[in-house]
């Protein structure tokens, strides 16, 4: 059996793309009529230093991701028996498994990045080598609840989200205990109660769209299991404010027996999470 899995923000990177663009152009140019600028341009050139900015890396993962996967049909590889994605990258599942086509995963997509991109200034972390029970009991023991944990992404590594300086005061309390803590190059706290704003704007906004039945097994962030085709966007909208489970989204399509994961789209971070999680 076979998996495709999409990667998230903190995949992209100057360059990604290059060979893809010219070869669909005409996704391109719809792309770009949404967006109101060259998806080319910013992905191989960023003259504006604008890639790693929310409302445009969304978009921009979102369409490399969407175009590599298309590649990939073309040159005529087999549909997967499952698709994932991390955060962002669950977008490009559900274009794969056909729940709504490629104008519509823009649009869907440009609207997130940029309410995600006016959330209270917040912060995110990743915790290296403790538990979830662990940390959990450590954000207790020193009175850091008002920080939550946004990414399960590996056994090793958990990630947590808050306000700016929550989570920088959390840095020398990790460092005196030897935790390894690394902070993540982004602007607010996703995945955490801290999206909440941005969560019911989406739903409005969300509400005006109508989607097809899956195509394809679909494995929810939220639920670490296969999406009901009746409800996506419930899904995807509290997938804004919620855990990204990707642990046991993992283990939930490996329990299903001989399954080989590949990755689509901009670098390999996911298969190096899957590896450990796998391990």
């Amino acid at each position: 059996m076979k998996a495709y899995v999409f990667p998230g923000q903190g995949s992209q990177k100057v360059g990604m793309g290059a060979e893809l663009f010219d070869e669909f152009q005409d996704l391109c140019s719809i792309a770009d009529s949404i967006l109101g600028y060259s998806i080319k341009t910013l992905c191989l050139e960023d003259p504006e230093k604008n890639l790693n900015l929310t409302q445009y890396t969304q978009p921009a993962l979102f369409i490399v991701s969407a175009l590599s996967y298309y590649k990939k049909m073309k040159e005529g590889a087999p549909k997967p028996d499952f698709v994932a994605g991390h955060s962002l990258g669950e977008y490009n599942a559900l274009l794969a498994a056909e729940a709504f086509d490629f104008e519509t995963g823009v649009k869907l997509v440009q609207k997130r990045g940029a309410l995600m991109s006016q959330a209270p200034e917040g912060a995110m972390a990743a915790v290296i080598g403790l538990s979830e029970e662990k940390i959990k009991d450590f954000l207790t023991t020193h009175q850091l609840e008002e920080i939550d944990i946004a990414n399960y992404n590996s056994p090793s590594q958990i990630v947590i989200s808050g306000l700016k300086e929550d989570i920088k005061n959390t840095r020398p309390i990790f460092k005196a205990e030897k935790i390894k803590c690394i902070p993540l190059k982004v602007s607010a706290a996703f995945h955490s109660r801290y999206m909440n704003g941005p969560e019911k704007e989406y739903r409005d906004f969300i509400n005006g769209f109508n989607f097809s039945d899956l195509k394809l097994t679909v494995i929810s962030n939220v639920e670490a299991k296969p999406y009901p085709s009746t409800n996506i966007k419930d899904n995807l909208t509290k997938q804004i404010s919620n855990s990204v489970r990707w642990t046991d989204s993992v283990r939930y399509i490996a329990d299903k027996g001989d399954v080989q994961f590949e990755e689509i789209g901009p670098g390999q971070v996911l298969q190096g999470l899957i590896g450990k999680i796998l391990a």
